[in-house]
This record gives C-alpha cells, sequence and structure tokens, in this order.
C-alpha cells in the first residue's frame, strides 16, 4: 500500500475536497486524483463520492479513515525512531542498580531535555553487537576480555574506577574487620553466583581468583539481589564482593556488613563503548558529563586486570 496516498486520502477527508487537498500536499489536482485511483484499485472500494459541494466519504471510506491515520502515526513514530535528534539516547547498563545506572542518572538530573532509554543486556559480545547495528548508541562495560579486542568500529573510554568492597553476614568470621586486605580472604568462600561464563566481569573475577589465590565460587541458580543478601545473611561461611557504589537495601535485622577491601584494592573498570560514526546528537553530551563528573581512584595501591589497564 502507497503511503503517500494514504496521506492523499486522509488529507481529502480532510479537506473536503480533492483541490484542497492538493493545495495541502503542494501536488497538482490531477496528482491527487491520481493516487485516489490506485489505493481505490489496492482496497477494490470506492472512497468517496464526489458532490457539488466537494468529496464526500463513501461508507468504505468512513471505514477506512481511522485505520489510515493510525497507519500514518505508526509510519510518523517509526521514522522518529531513527532519526538522530528526534528519538532517545539508549544506553545500556549491566544492572539497574550499580555505578553505571547511578552515572545515567546524574546525567539525566544534568540533562533533563534528553530523552533516554536505559536498558540491560548480558554480555559485552550482545552490547556491541547492539552497537553496531545501531540498537543502542551506547553501553557501559569493563572493556574486552583477554583475546577479544574490540572491533575497530567500537570506541571506548574508562570513566569510573569502582572499588569493591567484601560483604558478610554478622556472624562471618571477618564481619568485625574495619578492612580486610586480599590476603586475608584467602581460604575463605566467596559466593557470587551472577557470575556467567564469556562475560567481560566472569574475565574479571577469574584474573582475580588467578592473582589473589582467593576462592570465588558462582555455584547455584541465580535468583537476585534480594536471595543472595538473605542466604549471605543466615551462612556464616559465605561472603561476596559488591561493588562500592551497588545500591542495595536490606533488612535491618540481617545486619550485614560492608567491608573495605585493601592492600591491593580490587577496583571495577567502567568504561563507555559507542559507534564512532554514531550521530545522535545527544551522545557528545553523555561522553562530555562523563568527563567532566566521572572520576577514578588515584592511589597507587589499587588492582585491576593487566587487559583492562591503560596502555
Amino acid at each position: 500500500m502507497d503511503l503517500e496516498a494514504v496521506r492523499t486520502f486522509a488529507a481529502i477527508a480532510e479537506a473536503g475536497q480533492f483541490q484542497k487537498a492538493a493545495v495541502d500536499l503542494a501536488v497538482t489536482q490531477q496528482a491527487v486524483s491520481k493516487r485516489v485511483s490506485a489505493l481505490e484499485r489496492d482496497l477494490g472500494v470506492r472512497l468517496f463520492t464526489r458532490t457539488p459541494r466537494g468529496a464526500e466519504l463513501t461508507i468504505d471510506g468512513q471505514a477506512f479513515l481511522p485505520h489510515a491515520r493510525e497507519l500514518l502515526r505508526v509510519a510518523e513514530r517509526a521514522v522518529a525512531s531513527v532519526r538522530a535528534g528526534r528519538r532517545p539516547l539508549r544506553v545500556d547498563v549491566i544492572n539497574s542498580r550499580g555505578a553505571a545506572s547511578g552515572l545515567m542518572r546524574g546525567f539525566h538530573g544534568a540533562h533533563p531535555d534528553i530523552d533516554l532509554d536505559v536498558l540491560m543486556l548480558v554480555d559485552i559480545d550482545t552490547a556491541v553487537a547492539a552497537i553496531r547495528s545501531g540498537t543502542i548508541d551506547a553501553s557501559f562495560r569493563a572493556v574486552a576480555a583477554p583475546g577479544r579486542p574490540l572491533p575497530e568500529d567500537i570506541e571506548s573510554v574508562r570513566v569510573l574506577d569502582e572499588p569493591l568492597q567484601l560483604l558478610t553476614g554478622p556472624e562471618h568470621a571477618l564481619a568485625d574487620a574495619r578492612s580486610v586486605t586480599l590476603a586475608d580472604l584467602v581460604g575463605h568462600r566467596i559466593w557470587m553466583p551472577g557470575i556467567a561464563p564469556g562475560t567481560e566481569w566472569g574475565a574479571y573475577y577469574a584474573d582475580l581468583v588467578a592473582e589473589f589465590g582467593l576462592t570465588i565460587e558462582a555455584t547455584g541458580p541465580n535468583f537476585g539481589s534480594d536471595v543472595l543478601l538473605d542466604t549471605i545473611a543466615d551462612t556464616p561461611a559465605l561472603a561476596t564482593f559488591m561493588s562500592e557504589q551497588t545500591r542495595l537495601v536490606w533488612p535491618a535485622g540481617h545486619g550485614l556488613r560492608r567491608i573495605p577491601v585493601t592492600d591491593p584494592t580490587p577496583l571495577y573498570p567502567h568504561s563507555l563503548l559507542w559507534h564512532r560514526d554514531n550521530p545522535h546528537p545527544a551522545l557528545p553530551a553523555l561522553r562530555a558529563h562523563l568527563a567532566a563528573t566521572a572520576t577514578a581512584p588515584v592511589t597507587p595501591d589499587t588492582w585491576t586486570p593487566i587487559w583492562i589497564r591503560p596502555h
């Protein structure tokens, strides 16, 4: 179905005259007549009856008019969804409670006029594919896993290094410590059911285990943060890592402890990824906001895997 013919039909129905519709559409009256004739052939019905006063809708025309208007509205939304500057800036964050989500809330507060779609993809391969296809405009990631560099058309910039903390229940052996070293954690069971094989955070924790001899268990289904907190609170033998800026609330009776990790402090690095040819006008505003507001610890006694350290 020719969308211009549908638009012409709606214009005639609005104007009540072929000649007036031609003026409104900036085309000849002959072009208007041809479009309507073609649409009537496609539909197999007459849409208008000519009268001394102009053009009146037939019964079939009256039935078709609301659908024609909806077709035009859908077409306009479809164009707007991909037109730079008219569609929301689509940004991927790993989860809704983490540091990247907080960075986006800050950006929205500073730029409330910019429409945003914030979504959560699973792994970096999915995110990169979405960036390259134009499904999303940017993604917060820990860059690439070892041996899997980013494609040449994907740009990235480090925006935040987030310290990890130890989360324990009240009966854990380290619960009363003001801070713990990575050496202190050797021999303790650290339970992190959210680690997925093949993800960049999976590679990050694998390197942490290899370098410091930690025991990180990813066993069992990942039922979400509430079940994780319940289990840590009730199981003295288990602890977990929690990023410093992860926003969680738990019942007062849980008695959970967030304990800084030192000597060195493991940092989880957040980078912003985008396609170098992405034309969305809000993308430079996001990058400028992150450059001006995001911070990274400058103390030397920190750790990140070699494959994500600046070269």
